[in-house]
């Protein structure tokens, strides 16, 4: 057992995810729901009388769904709002290090095997950046490019608030049915978790469909499974569409290093995930075709991506 173990989480709007890690990996992983603590310092709390060992940890890193910019925090899918500082000595810690959650996976990839990813076409990975996404209950993304002496430095983005991309009318029919409810339609109103009940919702008011059922994510896909037209039609248009913005983020980090999917939702779709309309959509840029085949994407497979990222994190200061 690792004598100094640190204390990590990775929150979304949904879950918090705990454990302690140490240089044999992660251990007492214990998953908590947002919805049943007041804040983010009670679910830290919670996990601590659940784990006695983790009452005694000193270092922590946190990766949050949501941007990093100075010393408060307030997630974009969650209530929960803090201080880092005030955070830190809440909890007794030395040290507090708080990052975006696809930051955190980013700093992971350079550390995935080969059996915690499956590579999606493409050629093999050249020296340069990468991209990371994921739709889970948002749609995270960031990037790594090398500094000068070669090391992986990650750049944390908002990509997932972009204006998403349609690659055909009928993409273009179901986004303007969104516009009508958002407003601004972001690539994560379509492509994470509310993103596929969207799909699946958009695509009955689109052919008139009079009752259109109030669905979960996870019963889009159930149904698909099942021989849903519908729901399966929403299942390709969001592979699709994340193949599309999958592309865009390749073509603006120039990531010859690849782009890794993470997230949990792609995963759990299993076979209704389809390789091949995924890569057709992310090399059909134009006259960058030939650039974008030769660009590998890759599945994550490892379930606690960010956790790696984070030790890093603590290890490198």
């Amino acid at each position: 057992m690792d004598a100094t173990p640190l204390l990590v989480g990775d929150l979304g709007a949904t879950n918090a995810r705990f454990a302690l890690m140490g240089d044999a990996g992660a251990r007492d992983i214990a998953v908590l729901s947002c919805a049943d603590y007041p804040d983010l310092a009670s679910a830290m709390r919670a996990y601590q009388a659940r784990v006695p060992n983790a009452a005694g940890v000193r270092r922590a890193a946190l990766a949050i769904a949501s941007p990093i910019v100075g010393d408060r925090v307030a997630m974009t899918n969650h209530a929960w709002s803090f201080s880092i500082l005030g955070l830190r000595d809440a909890m007794g810690l030395e040290r507090l290090e708080v990052v975006n959650d696809f930051a955190a996976v980013a700093l992971a990839v350079s550390h995935l095997t080969d059996a915690d990813r499956r590579q999606i076409g493409g050629g093999e990975a050249q020296p340069g950046a990468r991209g990371v996404l994921g739709p889970g209950s948002g749609l995270g993304m960031a990037s790594v490019v090398p500094d000068a002496s070669g090391r992986p430095v990650t750049v944390p983005g908002e990509g997932g608030h972009a204006t998403v991309p349609a690659g055909d009318d009928r993409e273009a029919a179901v986004i303007a049915h969104l516009r009508r409810i958002y407003g601004h339609v972001s690539c994560e109103r379509v492509v994470s978790g509310m993103g596929l009940v969207n799909l699946y919702q958009a695509l009955g008011a689109v052919d008139g469909e009079p009752d259109v059922p109030t669905v979960t994510p996870p019963e889009v896909s159930e149904l698909a499974a099942g021989g849903d037209p519908q729901a399966a039609e929403a299942v390709r248009m969001f592979v699709g569409l994340l193949g599309s913005v999958a592309g865009n983020l390749a073509l603006t980090v120039g990531a010859v290093g690849g782009v890794y999917i993470a997230g949990g939702i792609c995963g759990r779709l299993g076979a209704l995930f389809d390789d091949a309309l995924f890569r057709q959509r992310f090399e059909a840029k134009g006259r960058f075709h030939g650039y974008m085949a030769a660009i590998p994407t890759y599945l994550v497979t490892h379930p606690f991506p960010a956790f790696v990222g984070l030790k890093g994190v603590l290890d490198d200061g």
